[in-house]
């Protein structure tokens, strides 16, 4: 290879921005810089420590401009908001490149999940996330605005870059695994923006990575939804499905208030005593007490009656409370439920909108510290290799 000189190059690292010459080695083929392998990865212009730095930072964070506005002040590190945005997103898209293809697996197996009863447990958790999304329509008008901007203004400016499609819908629905032990010491989050198919195979590729077969014990918990239960089901992720008892007790809340009225005494005894029913007795007793009631009811009462009756009667196997409170296994989806508040924290809020694929990326750094994979991804800055 032909030696062609040393030439400059500049790195931001945490300890501010190095400014390096370096020799460039030439042939027909390739041109390379043995010394940048050394530095850090090959032609980097912002460090992995800074990368890091700028993504913890981020995920506590309101907006991309608090982000810079932090950094400076406690790195004193003067980088932009639209160069912050564009290193988080693009850090989050290798996570979830690396989560898809079975890199981050988690440290722990389902056999280490082992619980008082000397057995190993994993529950299974499914849920799906509302997310803000930039629709079509908003980005037009952004765009127009810009030109008319740039009219005013009488300057010769560069051409627009080629304008992406938006969102046909403010809002989409984004799909959330996860994988937990009975103390949730034990942690695996995965998310995407696909459909219910592609949920069931991310459901499938965790299963896998942790060896969930080899647990004793499977157990999901869900809100209901007949799409988690049947791709659950589909791919075999659990051996016994649970509904969410919170999940339940709404909808028999929500007949309450419609049958007896908001402040009625007897609504609330009813409702207490259906839910205990469904609690320590089970399925069949407690749905023959609600059929009876509803011969008592008339009218548009008697429609909410027949909707909460068809509402248990369609997860019939799933309402099992008795038989998991006698194993010890949970009956609610409250890990799940919360996980998907702590996942969408960054990605929702006032003003907030999204490319689908940046909120993704956003949402799988979320899913990485759940997971307690950030030192698995930044293996690099790992203390065993520093």
């Amino acid at each position: 290879m032909r030696n062609k000189g040393r030439q400059p190059m500049s790195v931001l690292t945490v300890n501010g921005r190095l400014r390096l010459r370096r020799t460039r080695w030439h042939d027909a083929a390739d041109c390379i810089a043995p010394a940048d392998a050394w530095l850090d990865e090959v032609e980097a212009t912002v460090s992995e420590g800074v990368r890091e730095m700028i993504c913890r930072l981020n995920h506590a964070a309101t907006s991309f401009a608090a982000t810079a506005t932090n950094l400076k002040r406690t790195a004193c590190l003067d980088i932009s908001k639209e160069q912050v945005r564009r290193l988080v997103e693009a850090e989050g898209k290798v996570v979830l490149d690396q989560m898809r293809h079975g890199e981050l697996t988690p440290e722990w197996k389902a056999t280490d999940c082992v619980t008082k009863q000397k057995t190993t447990r994993v529950y299974v958790g499914c849920d799906g996330v509302k997310v803000p999304l930039v629709t079509d329509a908003e980005k037009q008008k952004r765009r127009t605005n810009v030109k008319a901007k740039r009219q005013r203004c009488g300057k010769k400016c560069r051409p627009l870059p080629r304008a992406k499609p938006g969102s046909d819908q403010a809002y989409k629905e984004f799909r959330l695994g996860v994988l937990y032990d009975e103390e949730q010491k034990r942690r695996y989050v995965s998310v995407t923006r696909g459909d219910h198919e592609a949920t069931g195979r991310m459901l499938w590729n965790m299963a896998e990575e942790v060896e969930l077969l080899k647990a004793d014990e499977r157990v999901a918990n869900i809100d209901g939804a007949p799409w988690i239960r049947n791709q659950i089901e589909l791919h075999g992720v659990a051996e016994h499905i649970g509904l969410d008892f919170y999940h339940l007790k709404d909808n028999v809340q929500k007949t309450r208030r419609i049958v007896f009225g908001e402040e009625s005494a007897a609504g609330k005894a009813w409702a207490d005593a259906l839910l205990e029913q469904f609690h320590t007795v089970g399925y069949d007793g407690a749905v023959d007490s609600l059929v009876e009631w509803r011969r008592t009811v008339r009218g548009p009462k008697r429609s909410e009656a027949n909707r909460l009756l068809n509402y248990v009667s369609e997860r019939r196997e799933m309402i099992s409370y008795p038989e998991f409170r006698a194993k010890g296994w949970q009956i609610g989806s409250g890990p799940t439920e919360a996980q998907c508040k702590s996942t969408t924290q960054r990605v929702k809020g006032r003003g907030r909108r999204w490319n689908a694929d940046n909120a993704e990326s956003i949402m799988a750094l979320s899913c990485l510290q759940s997971s307690a994979g950030w030192q698995r991804h930044w293996k690099t800055l790992s203390p065993s290799e520093t």
